[in-house]
């Protein structure tokens, strides 16, 4: 699998549409460019390419969110 830096992970933040949609949760990197709840690279306030683990907190999901987005690397900070 995958190894992603923060540097890496950042180059994946759906700014245009070549651009896939990627972030980081709990040490894993997700893909959610199919997913609708981010759009143009944006899951409300929350952009693509980043870590988003501190933010789960406060969502009002959990985990069982994540089910649509395929794992596909390691997320190293």
């Amino acid at each position: 699998m995958k190894k992603f830096t923060a540097d890496e992970l950042r180059e994946f933040d759906g700014s245009d549409e070549t651009k896939p949609i990627y972030f980081a949760y709990k040490g894993k990197v997700y893909d959610a460019t199919k997913s609708p709840l981010f759009l143009e690279g944006m899951h409300f306030e929350h952009p693509a390419g980043d870590d988003l683990t501190e933010y789960m907190d406060d969502a009002p999901h959990g985990d069982e969110a994540l089910h649509d987005c395929p794992v596909i690397g390691e997320y190293e900070e």
